[in-house]
């Protein structure tokens, strides 16, 4: 069995997280096995939360898989506590990335041009870093400015222009050309208006291609679903499939977990009822 190392946090509300990358990956046939970065009583997106951080735990874990002789198919590092916590990713990565270790890293620092709570300039430049030693990156489009040292209000000022997409697009070329490897860059949750409706779409770039998929937006973002559409993606490619096929699948697959939520009016904290269509991916 394929096996993937989920570097991420543990809310025990939110459907976020390693919630939502274990059985995602799991239904996909790849033994998933996590690292914790903290454990969370609720994602940070609740009005009140606690917070145990797990930094000093997280070499336990590197060293001790060590000494099993174990090796990963991918890693995914998904939602890192403090800049610290970055030089943990980069030990690991120098146990266990081997030559055909599948590297994803989801730069999570911040939504709507504005950081979290644990992110600041050092927690950039520590992201930064570890994002060059990636094979995929999954950032939403803060987080790409961030990567990229664009001003995002900038360029989310031009989203109603016809070239909005290829503006983004150099952005993405801009951060792969920093890269230690051939890169694929992922931009997740692009909101677009055209002729009065809304859509949210991914947009994946890497050598040579470039392409963009879409849905109609609902006007919720849901907690978890950049999760969701990462793990999937990640195991997508781990399976053989193509960057296409892998956002695609991602895309779909959330589509009508997103639009239920909606219609249901689930709290936007609380995440999406994506269990039932975990079938959607077997």
């Amino acid at each position: 069995m394929k096996r993937v190392a989920l570097i991420n946090d543990l809310s025990g509300f939110g459907k976020c997280s390693l919630t939502a990358a274990i059985p995602v990956i799991s239904v996909m046939g790849i033994q998933a096995c996590p690292l914790p970065t903290a454990v969370l009583t609720a994602q940070t997106g609740f009005s009140e939360f606690y917070c145990d951080d797990y930094t000093d735990k997280m070499d336990y874990f590197t060293e001790q898989w060590k000494k099993m002789g174990v090796s990963f198919d991918g890693i995914y590092s998904g939602y890192l506590a403090g800049t610290s916590q970055i030089a943990k990713v980069m030990h690991f990565l120098e146990q266990f990335q081997e030559e055909g270790t599948l590297y994803l890293a989801d730069p999570v620092m911040g939504d709507h041009g504005k950081f979290y709570s644990m992110a600041n300039d050092e927690f950039l430049a520590g992201m930064r870093e570890l994002s060059q030693m990636a094979d995929v990156i999954t950032p939403n489009l803060t987080e790409l400015c961030f990567l990229a040292g664009a001003d995002y209000e900038a360029v989310t000022a031009c989203r109603h222009e016809a070239d909005y997409t290829d503006r983004i697009k150099s952005l993405c070329e801009r951060i792969m050309a920093k890269a230690k490897k051939p890169q694929t860059v992922v931009v997740t949750g692009i909101l677009i208006e055209k002729e009065g409706v809304e859509y949210v779409g991914n947009l994946a770039v890497s050598a040579g291609q470039c392409f963009y998929v879409e849905t109609r937006y609902t006007g919720i973002g849901y907690s978890g679903t950049g999760d969701l559409f990462t793990s999937v993606v990640c195991g997508s490619l781990i399976n053989g499939l193509s960057v296409r096929e892998a956002v695609e699948k991602a895309t779909f697959f959330l589509q009508e977990a997103i639009e239920e939520a909606a219609a249901l009016e689930i709290p936007r904290n609380h995440g999406v009822q994506f269990e039932k269509y975990l079938f959607k991916l077997l």
